[in-house]
């Protein structure tokens, strides 16, 4: 597999997504916090970006090929279901039926 390398650049249209929505920075934080490897400020470019090996994986499993970038669409839509806690809203595909 071809290792992908995540740019600043290539983030600037998901951040712009992000930046139109205040009410989710503080998940859209967790989530960067959680895919930075550990002591990023040891390494250029002294940012919270992904480990190469991981973003690829990532890419792979959301679009199919490792160096495939990420829609500023489904990265918001990403942040909304992890701020929701992970879960599926009801009555949606995969989840439980509202009941009643």
């Amino acid at each position: 597999m071809r290792r992908a390398r995540v740019g600043v650049g290539e983030l600037g249209e998901v951040a712009g997504a992000l930046l139109r929505r205040p009410d989710l920075w503080a998940a859209a934080l967790m989530a960067a916090w959680r895919l930075a490897p550990t002591a990023w400020w040891r390494r250029w470019p002294f940012l919270p970006l992904p480990d190469a090996e991981l973003w690829a994986f990532r890419m792979v499993t959301a679009y199919g090929a490792p160096d495939a970038r990420p829609r500023p669409a489904d990265v918001v839509s990403f942040v909304e279901w992890s701020r929701a806690g992970g879960r599926r809203p009801p009555g949606r595909a995969g989840g439980r039926p509202p009941s009643g």
